[in-house]
């Protein structure tokens, strides 16, 4: 049986690289957010469903295939909009609001999952929400255009905490591997059939735009996204998702360091808040139900 400690680790890893996203979306800068989502989205799901296929464990029946393909629009329409973000505000504001997910989560497993959240998470919320409002209000006097970027990256957050709670109930019986092949094929599908219809360039690219693509497939995705999957069979979604806020964290440091992008006043208090609200929310010992891990997970 895995143990607490060793699930954390792997999760903390699994953030660090999902941390990568937003920058390499940026390095590849030719391609368009479109395109970024699916080649994302393609690559990874050639490499998995490729290793599913050779190592398939018959966990997979219709209606959790009816599930991925569910999660799996709801993976794709989060990157769409959260890439599309990036477009109109700061790498910190973008990432920090669609990290809003948690909030989401939480209202979310409450009325379809029949788990109310203890105070102490709700009172992470609150923290979160506030923190979120405050980086909100400092776009707006700064930049009008970035409070549109801001509300894109709120719809990627929602999008995502779908994406998770769908993910909670499947790996309940369907293995890691065989999850994410199904949910990231969806999801590859929808993104591909997003860019015929608007147009949008997938080729031509220059050697570093596309060197960008491929890791974006392979760090944040394949690495990263994969984890936190796993992590589900372990984990409530809750404690997944509040652990995702981590990612801004390390993408504001990575901004900082790469594009010299300087988080202001109103971003550095507003995220502050919302890093006080996981480490409340992680205080919180009061834990949901816990899945049992697919044998082969």
């Amino acid at each position: 049986m895995t143990s607490s400690r060793s699930i954390y680790v792997r999760l903390a890893l699994g953030i660090v690289a999902v941390s990568f996203g937003a920058i390499f979306v940026r390095m590849a800068s030719e391609a368009a957010p479109f395109a970024s989502a699916a080649w994302r989205l393609t690559l990874a799901a050639v490499v998995l469903v490729g290793t599913a296929a050779l190592r398939p464990t018959d966990s997979m029946t219709w209606r959790a295939a009816g599930w991925c393909a569910l999660s799996g629009t709801a993976l794709a329409l989060h990157f769409a909009l959260w890439f599309s973000s990036l477009q109109f505000t700061s790498v910190s504001s973008s990432v920090l609001f669609m990290s809003t997910h948690p909030l989401f989560v939480g209202f979310g497993s409450m009325v379809l999952l029949d788990e109310r959240p203890t105070r102490r998470l709700a009172g992470a919320t609150a923290l979160a929400i506030l923190g979120g409002a405050l980086i909100g209000f400092g776009d707006f006097r700064f930049a009008g255009s970035a409070l549109y970027g801001d509300a894109l990256a709120i719809g990627g957050g929602l999008m995502a905490a779908v994406y998770f709670m769908i993910g909670r109930r499947v790996r309940r019986t369907v293995s890691a591997l065989e999850y994410n092949a199904a949910t990231y094929a969806a999801a590859a599908v929808l993104t591909l059939l997003l860019c015929a219809a608007t147009g949008t360039k997938l080729v031509g690219f220059g050697a570093r735009t596309t060197t960008f693509l491929i890791l974006l497939a392979v760090v944040p995705q394949l690495i990263g996204h994969s984890t936190l999957n796993w992590a589900l069979a372990h984990l409530p979604a809750s404690r997944v998702s509040f652990w995702v806020l981590g990612e801004p964290v390390a993408a504001t440091v990575l901004a900082l360091t790469l594009f010299n992008e300087v988080p202001r006043g109103l971003n550095i208090a507003g995220a502050a808040l919302i890093l006080v609200a996981i480490y409340l929310s992680l205080r919180d010992k009061e834990i949901p139900h816990v899945h049992r891990p697919h044998p082969r997970t």
